[in-house]
């Protein structure tokens, strides 16, 4: 039975509803409905945009969490439909896809020199990792110095999975999105970029960061001497 004084625990995020309305319902309106017989390229894209916008809302007040990065992808969608509807160069979403990946590597970079470093958020996650019997595990072997280093070491790879990132980003909207904002082609190209992001950037990123995730799991076991259900959070 539950302690009823014991914290309600934040939802989990359900994976499948998460992709379906940040990334493919809202590429299907931006490459099915943009033509002028049926939303046209400015209505679509604000029913587009709409989308993750109410998920994100409904996210938070479901899990009661704010989340890093799904503030920034509600920034990245407000500066999308912003450039879109100011009718801005197209080389300004470019900008835009690379500039959010990029700050994130740097800000990555620099708190390694604060007491807390981001990849501590990004992978010694407390909702995945016993950190409590993590550290006090370091502080018995005496470890934590050596445990420091790797976590630098893990900083720069995913820093270099955020760098990864911005390149292929940058690249991606400057081949895909090349037509006039209002365009019914320039909607349709968003909606490609938007499904071409996922297997064209998100798994090359991915791959380096599950490498950092395995390198400070690793690592973890063998300063502590835990196995890796041991420092698992029990479900």
């Amino acid at each position: 039975m539950n302690n009823p004084t014991e914290p309600t625990k934040p939802k989990k995020e359900n994976l499948l509803v998460n992709l379906l309305l940040n990334i493919i319902v809202p590429t299907l309106v931006l490459t099915k409905l943009s033509s002028e017989e049926y939303l046209g390229p400015t209505v679509a894209l604000i029913v587009a945009l709409a989308f993750p916008i109410a998920y994100g809302l409904w996210d938070y007040r479901e899990r009661k969490k704010w989340n890093l990065f799904s503030i920034l992808g509600l920034i990245s969608v407000l500066l999308t439909g912003g450039i879109s509807l100011l009718q801005l160069d197209p080389k300004y979403i470019a900008i835009k896809e690379a500039a959010i990946p990029a700050i994130l590597g740097i800000a990555t970079l620099l708190s390694t020199r604060t007491r807390y470093p981001l990849v501590k958020t990004i992978l010694l996650n407390d909702s995945v990792l016993d950190v409590d019997k993590i550290n006090q595990a370091l502080e018995q072997q005496n470890h934590k110095a050596s445990f420091n280093k790797v976590l630098m070491n893990a900083s720069y790879l995913v820093a270099l999975s955020f760098a990864l990132s911005a390149i292929l980003n940058y690249v991606l909207a400057k081949i895909v999105v090349v037509s006039s904002p209002g365009s019914v082609e320039y909607t349709q190209q968003l909606g490609k970029l938007t499904a071409l992001s996922y297997p064209v950037i998100v798994v090359p990123v991915t791959i380096v960061m599950i490498f950092a995730m395995f390198y400070l799991f690793r690592n973890i076991t063998r300063l502590t001497e835990l196995s890796l259900e041991d420092i698992l959070v029990q479900q």
